[in-house]
This record gives structure tokens, C-alpha cells and sequence, in this order.
């Protein structure tokens, strides 16, 4: 009879060829996730996905590889860092209310192409030198649990936040997975290293952070920004301050972040001055601009129309003055209601705050 492959000099090589297509780690973890899929379960009872609809149309399934891609028997994740060098400082703009913030994720290139190219790369190598019939690359686009099974291969552990924090690498990382029949050993889980540390949860702008290792995504500013696509709730605009394009507060103030390091992935450098660009600049942009500039960009997926919206919302919130009084009102017939909507919101702001004016005399 032949001898069993040899998993274990697999893996070694895997793990080499991840390393030379740029991912920064990568570890293997089995199926099962009993634990998590309850929590996501009740996590969908309480409503705390908002209008993700997907979310509770795929339920469970998320965290069941082996009914999404049939013969699954192990989820290979990678990671890879993004937090773009020589970009204009988080806090430096989020200090600066006439700026835009847009979250260090986006700045670059849409990762969904950049991870997805790479991971097809790694399958089809993967494919060649061993007898797996069966392998599906995911780069969130699935209904995969990506952090409880990076979490499981070793890569990090669940933060207080929900995202995925590495001891050594911080959180400023995006996964993918690749799901494999091949029977290869699986890592060590990784433990977590919270301790007693709430910054995350006190300093998250609207409380969306409602407890430990639970998120309202209701509440949280990168959903309001990016998957709403409705009216943004009055109760939450003005602490949007000049945020356009989701968050980075609880990843921020996170300690482990002192580790982070830049990425050298020249597609994730900023592009277009999004790093910091005035908001009566970008509300300025006709939709041609728009989807010019945000070609290539995970950006353009919240289209023109909620681009807008976000951008009246940080207008509303910045300094009173004639530029962005104007800037309001040269949008005050947009075709768009929703875009209408807010503007009027963030000139009754600017009225407001001129009727609280002092009145000098001389």
C-alpha cells in the first residue's frame, strides 16, 4: 500500500507560499464552531445586525463550512496587514472636524480583490501538490465565520470590540480563508489576552460596544456609514463627528496596537488625499468624480447617494462658517430625498449654532 501523504511537510509548504504571496500569517483550524454559532445565533435574536439582512438569511450556516462547500474538513486562514504607511495621522484628522475620516481600511485598493487574488494563487498551489478535490476561497464574501476560525487557527483572539487582535501584529489586518477537504493539523487556538481592558468599549462614540464581546451593529458608526442605506438616526449624527467612511476609535485606543506595522502592499497606500481631504472638497465631487476616484475602492460599493449623505452628516458637525453653509446649500435641490434629508439636518445644525452665538457690541 502507498504511504499516507505527509500533511505536516504540506503544511510547512503552505505556509512558506503564503508567506511569498505577501499574507503576514496563516494557520488551520478545524470545523466546529458549537460555541460561536450559538452566540451568533442569539446575537441574531436580539436584532443587533440592523438591515444585514444576509446575516440572518445564511444564520447558522456561517458557522458550518462543511454544508456551504460539501467534504469540507479544515478552514485555512490567512492574514494580512493594511494600516498604509506615510497616510496623514488617524487622530491628526479626526481632531480636524473640516476634514473627512475615512476608516485606514479603505484608503487603498478594495482588499476583496487584492486577498482573493492572492488566496486563489495559494489554492491552486495548494491543489497541485496534493490530491484535495475540493477548496473555495473566501475574502469576507461569504457566510463564514472568518474570526472565530482565524481565531481557532492560531492567527489572534476575539477583542472585547469583535475584531481579531494578534499579540505581535495588533488588529490592522484583513483575513481570508480557504476552505479544504484535505485532512491537514490543525493549530493551536489562540487565548485571550484582554485581561481587564475596557478603552474599546468606553471610547466607542455612539455605545455601540454594549458589552464585552458583543456589538450593536445599530449603533455602530461603520454600519451607519457603509451598510445603511437609509436615513442615518438623529440620535447618532452628532456623534458621527467628521466620520464619512467607517471607524477606527475601539482599534485606536486598543494597547496591542502598538504593535501594528504598516503594510508594504502598495495597493493598500492611500489614494486620491482620502487620508484628509477637506469635506467641502469630497461633497463637492459630481458622481462622475466619484466613481472615478473610487475605482478599484471598497468605497464605491456604498454608491454616490450615501457618500453624500455621510459627508452632509460630518458637514452638519464641523465649524460654522460661510465655505460650509455654502457647500449645504448647493445641495439643498439634490435629486436625492436622502441626500436632501440630511442636508437640511446639518443646516438647521449651523442655524443653530449662530442663534447661540454671543453678540459682540461695540
Amino acid at each position: 500500500m502507498p504511504a499516507p501523504p505527509d500533511y505536516s511537510e504540506l503544511v510547512s509548504s503552505i505556509r512558506q507560499w503564503s508567506r511569498d504571496l505577501g499574507f503576514q500569517q496563516l494557520g488551520i483550524a478545524g470545523i466546529d464552531l458549537p460555541e460561536d454559532e450559538a452566540r451568533l445565533m442569539r446575537w441574531l435574536e436580539k436584532g443587533r445586525h440592523g438591515a444585514m439582512e444576509y446575516m440572518e438569511r445564511h444564520g447558522a450556516r456561517r458557522a458550518r463550512p462543511h454544508e456551504l462547500v460539501p467534504g469540507t474538513l479544515r478552514v485555512i486562514s490567512v492574514r494580512m496587514d493594511y494600516l498604509p504607511p506615510n497616510s496623514q495621522g488617524a487622530e491628526q484628522i479626526l481632531e480636524d472636524p473640516e476634514r473627512g475620516y475615512v476608516s485606514r481600511y479603505a484608503l487603498g485598493r478594495d482588499y476583496h480583490k487584492v486577498l482573493r487574488r492572492r488566496l486563489a494563487r495559494l489554492a491552486e498551489k495548494i491543489q497541485a501538490h496534493s490530491a484535495s478535490q475540493s477548496h473555495r476561497v473566501f475574502v469576507d464574501s461569504g457566510p463564514v465565520l472568518e474570526k472565530a476560525f482565524a481565531r481557532n487557527a492560531g492567527l489572534g483572539w476575539i477583542g472585547k470590540h469583535t475584531n481579531l487582535i494578534n499579540r505581535r501584529a495588533g488588529s490592522y489586518f484583513f483575513l481570508g480563508e480557504i476552505l479544504t477537504d484535505l485532512p491537514l493539523p490543525v493549530d493551536e487556538p489562540e487565548t485571550n489576552h484582554c485581561g481587564t481592558c475596557r478603552a474599546c468599549i468606553d471610547v466607542c462614540p455612539t455605545q455601540a460596544i454594549v458589552g464585552p464581546y458583543e456589538l450593536d451593529a445599530t449603533r455602530c458608526i461603520s454600519y451607519l456609514t457603509i451598510e445603511l442605506r437609509e436615513a442615518i438616526p438623529e440620535q447618532f449624527r452628532k456623534a458621527m463627528g467628521n466620520r464619512i467612511y467607517g471607524c477606527d476609535d475601539c482599534q485606536l485606543v486598543c494597547p496591542w496596537n502598538k504593535f501594528a506595522r504598516f503594510t508594504s502592499e502598495a495597493d493598500f497606500v492611500a489614494r486620491h488625499a482620502l487620508d484628509g481631504s477637506k469635506l467641502v472638497e469630497l461633497f463637492a465631487w459630481t458622481e462622475e468624480e466619484f466613481l472615478g476616484r473610487t475605482e478599484g475602492s471598497a468605497i464605491r460599493r456604498i454608491g454616490y447617494e450615501c457618500w453624500l449623505r455621510n459627508i452632509a452628516v460630518a458637514l452638519g458637525n464641523a465649524p460654522t462658517s460661510e465655505e460650509v453653509v455654502r457647500s449645504l446649500e448647493s445641495r439643498k435641490g439634490d435629486p436625492s430625498a436622502l441626500v436632501r434629508e440630511h442636508v437640511d439636518w446639518a443646516l438647521a445644525q449651523h442655524r443653530r449654532a449662530s442663534d447661540k452665538s454671543p453678540v459682540t457690541s461695540y
